[in-house]
């Protein structure tokens, strides 16, 4: 009896050691999802979209969870925000959207492979543990360059033709799409248009954007395109005074100064977000892929009703109408197949 009674504690031990090692094979909940905002969602059209559309996708499947945390303006912290996140055991995907971020993933998927990663507004390809979609801002770039470079000719048809970009900071994104894409949109407008590039150096200094932009509007230009999240507010304030234009990126802008702000390029950040989310909480492993979506599919347009564009005059609105609609047919053709 007593030899019997040896076997069956050993043979519990066993079984609650396979019990316990199968729970650690098993790894976080597939179906908890932490929402990181590499910011604050609030204010940042960008941000609100990520969260509305991750917290959609939870809402519709049963047995999900949602978590959302801020990471702050203070990038250096970012890293350190998302092994907290991976370290907590809590988590079976990581929602994110910045350029920043994929590489940021990939150094925490080194530690916890378990983790799954979806980063949109970014590009990674080939990494096991992380998803990414580009928006083809290239096409963004352009909608506002062409429609900045209307309403500057119709200004001064005779003068120089200039417009201005102030940006927070170079980075791959700004440098091989935004940037050329609204270049691209002002010289289809007159081929002779000039860009004045002025650098912020950070993503919060709107004193600074505003001298910034003072300097550009008193260099002639009349349009301005601010990439500089918080600190683009610098830009609008500074056209108001003035007089000027400011055109806008990812939407939401008209709110800002509706006689100043002429036009927003939007992109349907929740709308991805839903939709990739809930593939990915349906079974989905799109792991290890990288997609470019742009205006053909939906995901990248315009944003007509604001005052400040429906006081444009019709010619205007038309010109510019026509070439959304040519962009959308893929006229002309920015297509990406890699970023």
């Amino acid at each position: 009896m007593k030899r019997i009674k040896i076997l069956c504690i050993a043979a519990a031990i066993v079984v609650m050691a396979f019990s316990s090692c199968s729970k650690e094979m098993a790894g976080p909940d597939r179906l908890s999802v932490a929402v990181f905002v590499p910011g604050v969602a609030s204010g940042s059209p960008i941000y609100e979209m990520l969260v509305s559309g991750a917290q959609k996708a939870v809402a519709e499947k049963p047995g999900a969870s949602v978590k959302v945390i801020e990471g702050g303006y203070d990038q250096s912290t970012w890293l350190d925000n998302l092994r907290d996140i991976a370290a907590s055991g809590e988590f079976g995907l990581v929602v994110t959207s910045n350029p920043a971020l994929p590489e940021l993933c990939a150094k925490v998927a080194t530690d916890y492979p378990e983790i799954r990663f979806f980063v949109a507004d970014a590009y990674l390809i080939d990494h096991p543990s992380i998803h990414t979609v580009l928006y083809n801002q290239m096409e963004q770039g352009y909608i506002v360059g062409y429609l900045a470079g209307l309403v500057t000719r119709n200004a001064a048809p005779a003068g120089p033709l200039v417009a201005g970009l102030v940006a927070a900071q170079r980075y791959p994104t700004l440098d091989r799409l935004i940037q050329p894409g609204f270049e691209a949109g002002l010289k289809a407008v007159d081929p002779s248009f000039r860009l004045d590039y002025r650098e912020i150096g950070n993503w919060y200094d709107a004193n600074k954007s505003a001298e910034l932009a003072r300097s550009i509007y008193d260099a002639g230009a009349r349009v301005i395109l601010p990439i500089a999240g918080g600190a683009g507010q610098g830009v609008v304030s500074v056209a108001m005074e003035l007089g000027r234009q400011v055109v806008w990126f990812d939407g939401a802008g008209y709110q800002l100064a509706p006689d100043a702000v002429i036009g927003c390029a939007t992109v349907a950040q929740d709308k991805l977000v839903y939709e990739r989310v809930k593939a990915i909480l349906d079974g989905g492993k799109p792991f290890g892929t990288a997609d470019i979506v742009g205006a053909a599919d939906g995901y990248v347009g315009f944003d007509p009703d604001g005052p400040a564009y429906r006081s444009l005059s019709p010619e205007i609105r038309a010109a510019f109408e026509k070439a959304l609609a040519d962009l959308r047919k893929g006229t002309p053709d920015f297509t990406l197949t890699s970023f």
